[in-house]
């Protein structure tokens, strides 16, 4: 039993269509190579609350250990284990509690005036 020719006509067009739509998704795979991001962009994303400064500074002091603790930290984000962010003195205890001394500069300011201020110059102020 053959079929209608016109379904025939019909089914060649949408296969024709369903191969070009196949070779355009190929091409543009092919066009854009992946993009993959680097363990401290991963880590970086599950930062809050100063996490980055405190990144940055373990980075300028500790490069070689903080990219290796970085990458574990990576990698337990991609695989699931660790799913919830982490805050800027958790990622500082951290790294105290695997014995790098990571220092952050602090300032403590007050209101003086309607301004604030740095407290040593408070303190001067008041002498």
């Amino acid at each position: 039993m053959s079929e209608d020719p016109d379904i025939e006509i019909i089914k060649a067009r949408k296969m024709k269509e369903l191969r070009e739509k196949a070779a355009a998704l190929e091409k543009s795979k092919k066009a854009e190579p992946e993009k993959k991001k680097t363990p401290r962009e991963i880590a970086s994303a599950y930062l809050y609350d100063r996490g980055d400064e405190v990144l940055n500074a373990a980075y300028v002091q500790f490069p070689a250990q903080t990219e290796a603790i970085v990458t574990k930290i990576a990698e337990l984000i991609l695989s699931g284990e660790l799913q919830q962010r982490i805050s800027g003195g958790e990622l500082l205890s951290l790294f105290r509690s695997v014995g790098l001394r990571v220092r952050i500069d602090t300032s403590i300011k007050v209101e003086k005036d309607g301004k604030l201020v740095s407290f040593a110059e408070k303190l001067k102020a008041d002498e």
